[in-house]
């Protein structure tokens, strides 16, 4: 394992095995089935490129209202919990004891990106964002804690962990694009990131 640290943002590359990845992807296909992926619109009515869902005692949605953090999926029913496979990935990378009561689910497909943004909805800044990345390679934009300004780019690939704490925890990051198909992970191909968050 490899460990970049890129503007405070702490890259752990190859954290999780092949074994691992696998257990992480069996353990995710219930969880989409009893809450299935959707397309959130932003606050200004524009459709986002990625399919997402949660896991945990509240999810993260967006539409007309404005970005929010709420216990219920779209179509009303609450969300799955996280499952124990994926919270470990949290202590293991964290060492702090309080768990997250979001996992935010975002499946990437061919041609997809996420915006540069801050994940700056939480109650509580303090605690950190574990990410994880499962599936093909994703062109991951690290800039500042304001918009604008040079940035930084590191690919991210199946296994990778990344935990965005302290100084890194309001800076803006996102994904340039993804090499659809680079990973076998995922019968389908496309990218799942996992971000395991401390909401409320």
């Amino acid at each position: 394992m490899t460990r970049l640290l890129l503007r405070g943002f702490d890259i752990r590359k190859g954290h999780l095995n092949l074994a691992r990845q696998t257990a992480l992807v069996d353990v995710l296909r219930p969880i989409l089935k009893s809450a299935p992926l959707f397309r959130p619109t932003t606050s200004t009515g524009k459709q986002m490129s990625v399919r997402m869902t949660s896991a945990g005692a509240l999810g993260w949605v967006s539409d007309k209202s404005g970005y929010r953090y709420q216990a219920q999926h779209p179509k009303g029913m609450e969300w799955p919990d996280i499952p124990q496979d994926i919270l470990t990935v949290w202590q293991d990378v964290t060492g702090v004891e309080k768990l997250p009561d979001c996992c935010l689910i975002n499946y990437y497909g061919e041609g997809t990106r996420m915006g540069m943004h801050q994940d700056k909805d939480e109650a509580d800044f303090s605690w950190p964002v574990v990410s994880i990345s499962l599936g093909d390679d994703a062109l991951f934009r690290i800039g500042n804690t304001t918009r604008g300004g040079k940035t930084e780019s590191v690919w991210l690939n199946s296994g990778d962990v990344v935990v965005m704490g302290g100084p890194a925890r309001l800076t803006y990051h996102g994904i340039d694009r993804i090499r659809f198909n680079s990973s076998r992970l995922l019968p389908k191909g496309g990218r799942i990131n996992l971000t395991l968050r401390v909401a409320s």
